[in-house]
């Protein structure tokens, strides 16, 4: 089928972005964008489990499909799954070998993948010119290129993407979560480990950034994961007492309940930066200067997003990242500084 006939027609599109929290968050505007610009029945994302709390945080997207749970079936079921969804169509965010031959085998009609894949040449009949590597533009605004393969061709600036996000889903904030939150003070919540996604920022800087913050004002919260947590415990244990350490106390939809009513967060190029970033909040990103890690391609994109950033590369981080001294331009006065400025919000 064509894409000029395929267009007149009602359309059920399955978005594929198969990896990390913050990745996923920055291909949600895909799916806004597709319903806003031609005639969508549904749009489906595939993605990880981990990743599920993100989606159905959002309103656009009508369906997650779990490739986690579709990976455990036999081949021929795989391919049965897919073809029971009647899609007209894939978009191939996330190049990946597999799901790229799934999709074939299930004779999704229409499959968008770059050219820069070999495997797409075989998989995919649809292919998009696109080099992220050596780009000077967005993680989301690369994404959005895909699909010029369904017509959409047009320049869309990060403070347009934002309005895409669409997080507005949000679970009411358990009780024994909403106690933590206080209202006198600025609830702020720092990040400081990324399961090695990105350049950290270390231990030692977010220890000298919580004595700049009074306890007057500030009420501190540490995120993480329950292994983040472990491998914290000692410096967690010298850490004052306006600070709270919640590491592995969440699931991820409370964690994103968690972010909406604080007053803001603190993190590396990560998932919860991300997130408090799309829901409109305070977000403070840490970043090195060095390409692809840099905040003109991973930045916080939102109305009340921000980042620092080191003004010279290091070098040594080419050859030992545990030797980065790019991260440590960034000072925690230099941080303190964009904090002082973020007003009490509190929902």
């Amino acid at each position: 089928m064509i894409i000029e006939e395929m267009l007149r027609k009602k359309l059920k599109i399955l978005v594929s972005r198969t990896d990390a929290i913050g990745d996923v968050i920055l291909t949600i505007p895909v799916c806004d964008i597709l319903k806003e610009n031609i005639d969508v029945s549904e749009v489906h994302f595939l993605g990880k489990s981990y990743t599920e709390d993100v989606i159905r945080s959002c309103t656009v997207i009508d369906k997650f499909i779990n490739i986690d749970v579709i990976s455990k079936l036999n081949y021929q079921e795989q391919i049965s799954v897919l073809k029971k969804e009647k899609y007209d169509a894939i978009i191939h965010v996330l190049p990946n070998k597999k799901i790229a031959k799934l999709a074939q085998d299930a004779k999704i009609p229409v499959r968008i993948g770059t050219t820069n894949r070999w495997f797409h040449w075989v998989t995919c009949n649809k292919l998009v010119k696109l080099s992220r590597k050596g780009s000077d533009l967005h993680e989301a605004q690369l994404n959005i290129k895909l699909l010029k393969a369904l017509e959409i061709d047009k320049p869309f600036s990060l403070s347009d993407i934002f309005r895409h996000f669409k997080l507005t889903n949000i679970s009411p904030l358990p009780k024994r979560l909403l106690a933590y939150l206080q209202k006198d003070r600025l609830n702020i919540i720092l990040h400081p480990k990324s399961n090695k996604s990105a350049r950290e920022w270390g231990l030692e800087n977010f220890a000298d950034l919580i004595h700049l913050l009074p306890k007057e004002k500030y009420k501190i919260f540490i995120s993480g994961t329950k292994a983040d947590g472990v491998s914290m415990r000692d410096w967690l244990s010298q850490l004052p007492d306006h600070v709270v350490d919640m590491t592995g106390m969440m699931t991820l939809r409370e964690f994103i309940s968690f972010i909406y009513y604080s007053n803001g967060l603190i993190a590396a190029s990560t998932g919860p930066l991300h997130i408090a970033a799309a829901l409109g909040n305070n977000a403070l990103g840490l970043y090195p200067p060095m390409r692809p890690l840099f905040p003109q391609r991973w930045g916080p994109i939102g109305p009340k997003a921000a980042f620092l950033v080191g003004h010279k590369c290091c070098q040594k981080c080419e050859e030992d990242i545990s030797r980065c001294e790019c991260m440590d331009q960034i000072t925690p006065v230099d941080v303190a500084s964009v904090i002082g400025k973020w007003k009490k919000t509190l929902s």
